[in-house]
């Protein structure tokens, strides 16, 4: 089972606190982020600044991906550059994520500067929904980051709580990763305060088969990481589904009943990445 995905919360590489902070906080993977979150005359500095922490803090298991600027920025370029040295000089980096991801030719320029790192591509463009099956080809990407911010502006879409303008392009992203094996996670809930809309938003995206959710506030952790985990019933029944297939087999059946319902080998492979789930949970201790 590949390390959970639930949490992903944005950390400006630019404010030495948070970054800190950020090694107690119970999220699965952080974005230490170079673009949206640094103002202009800060970005020089904040590549540096996070290059020597990555290097020097210990985040423990948490996935550490790096959103750099965009190639088409004067900084981008130099961001990564700057880590590609980093990491030969002990950066701790697991990805780096690239921003406004529109065709495969944007990873393909950043893979050009940096070879020792999974790449992510940040799903945020209307082209980059018409081409999401060309980019989770990709070889060196690792996941995807829908950032339904910038697609909502670029659309001229309205915000609705049950997210319909975003749908077509969700969509699209989630058939693209899931057909290339790709990790894909959704993108921020802005009101950090509102825990009913967020739960709401978690499942609904959990519903349809994201990994996880990006997180623009730490208080946003406790209801992330509940949503995008399998509860005790999930567990429950896997483990019964996976008992009773068991024991169908040895009397020579292919199918098994739990609960009133057929239970048939794809159900088995479901059960048993549920239980896989919970377990790497349980060893992050969160």
């Amino acid at each position: 089972m590949a390390r959970p995905t639930r949490s992903v919360l944005y950390i400006p590489g630019s404010k030495q606190r948070a970054l800190e902070k950020a090694t107690g906080l119970a999220c699965d993977a952080i974005i230490f982020d170079l673009e949206d979150a640094v103002a202009i005359d800060e970005k020089v500095n904040a590549r540096a600044l996070l290059a020597k922490t990555l290097t020097e803090v210990d985040y423990g298991p948490r996935m550490k991906i790096v959103r750099v600027n965009g190639l088409d920025t004067e900084w981008g370029r130099e961001d990564v550059l700057a880590f590609a040295d980093a990491i030969r000089a002990g950066a701790k980096v697991d990805a780096i994520l690239i921003p406004k991801v529109s065709t495969p030719a944007d990873l393909i320029a950043v893979a050009d500067l940096i070879q020792s790192v999974p790449l992510w591509a940040m799903m945020e463009t209307a082209l980059g929904m018409l081409n999401a099956g060309d980019i989770a080809a990709h070889p060196r990407l690792e996941g995807m980051v829908m950032g339904t911010n910038d697609l909502a502006k670029e659309l001229g879409s309205r915000f609705r709580a049950d997210r319909l303008p975003m749908q077509t392009g969700l969509g699209l992203c989630l058939l693209a990763a899931k057909a290339h094996g790709k990790i894909i996670v959704d993108g921020v809930y802005n009101a950090f305060r509102d825990d009913e809309g967020l739960k709401a938003e978690c499942e609904q995206g959990r519903d349809m088969g994201f990994d996880g959710k990006t997180l623009i506030h730490p208080a946003q952790l406790e209801v992330c990481n509940a949503a995008f985990a399998p509860s005790e019933a999930e567990i429950d029944l896997a483990r019964r589904q996976i008992a009773a297939f068991e024991k169908a087999e040895e009397a020579g059946q292919g199918v098994a009943v739990v609960d009133g319902k057929i239970v048939e080998n794809l159900h088995i492979v479901t059960a048993r990445q549920v239980l896989a789930k919970a377990e790497a949970i349980a060893a992050l201790g969160s």
